[in-house]
């Protein structure tokens, strides 16, 4: 199993990613280990999870999110 996760982070902006292991991705997040925008945007927090079957499955929906505006983001993490 994959889960794709949205961050809000600090200046407000929606981050999207994948991870096999979500509570080991967010630690590297956290230590600035994990992607340059978070470290650039830090702090964050989670504000959607979607489990997803496989990294195939997982990786198109990060695709679909990530090509949402901000306002179908915001839609889709208030459902």
């Amino acid at each position: 199993m994959y889960t794709l996760y949205i961050l809000r982070c600090a200046d407000n902006s929606l981050y999207t990613g994948i991870a096999k292991d979500l509570e080991k991705r967010l630690e590297m997040h956290r230590t600035g280990t994990g992607s340059k925008y978070v470290r650039a945007k830090s702090p964050f927090v989670v504000v959607y999870t979607e489990e997803c079957n496989d990294r195939s499955s997982a990786s198109k929906r990060e695709i679909e999110i990530k090509k949402m505006s901000k306002q179908e983001k915001e839609k889709l993490i208030r459902v």
